[in-house]
């Protein structure tokens, strides 16, 4: 996977308003990027690799017969909203149900999806790897997968609560990788990486 162009803007605005009114006008301003607020910290990314965006397609291939059959939604560009938290995430994938609530026409609330996923990328490995899964979980994620071609793994949480992802399963990418309950389906993560 070739590396993913990324700046990162390190803001110090204390005052939740003002990120938010920061964070709004950085999206006015990126329209073609990436933006998100990740532990106080507005991250501007440039838009994926193919490699990348090989991955998320994979694995929406996989998902897309079950999903479609339960009436869920795939989405690779909508972001979730954290409730109490001031972070905003644009996840590579979420899976929500047709009845998804949405707390404004971009953002999903996070306790209603299904699967958040992320694409671990060479400017965002902290994030995926541990800001964003303990934020999620505190904002009831039930199902968080990290993809990680460079490590050339995954990691599958679940059981979301106030100290974190109470079940971890990490396993090397080609290993089958099943999704629990409501989903009971088995992911070929060897697909994932596919040329």
């Amino acid at each position: 996977m070739g590396p993913v162009m990324e700046k990162s803007i390190t803001c110090q605005i204390t005052d939740p308003e003002e990120l938010e009114r920061f964070y709004l006008e950085l999206i006015d301003r990126f329209e073609r990027h990436r933006i998100e607020i990740v532990n106080g910290r507005i991250v501007v990314r440039a838009m994926a690799t193919i490699a990348h965006a090989d991955v998320v397609y994979h694995l929406t291939s996989q998902l897309m017969p079950f999903s479609a059959e339960k009436g869920w939604r795939i989405y690779s560009e909508a972001k979730i909203f954290l409730q109490a938290q001031a972070d905003r995430y644009e996840p590579d994938l979420i899976v929500v149900p047709a009845d998804r609530r949405l707390w404004d026409p971009s953002h999903v609330y996070a306790n209603t999806t299904l699967l958040v996923v992320e694409v671990v990328s060479p400017g965002s490995v902290h994030d995926d790897r541990v800001i964003k899964p303990r934020n999620c979980a505190l904002a009831g994620v039930p199902l968080y997968l990290v993809i990680d071609t460079f490590a050339s793994r995954f990691r599958l949480l679940s059981l979301p609560g106030p100290e974190g992802y109470a079940h971890e399963i990490t396993e090397s990418l080609g290993k089958p990788l099943e999704l629990p309950a409501p989903w009971s389906l088995t992911i070929d993560t060897g697909r994932l990486v596919e040329a």
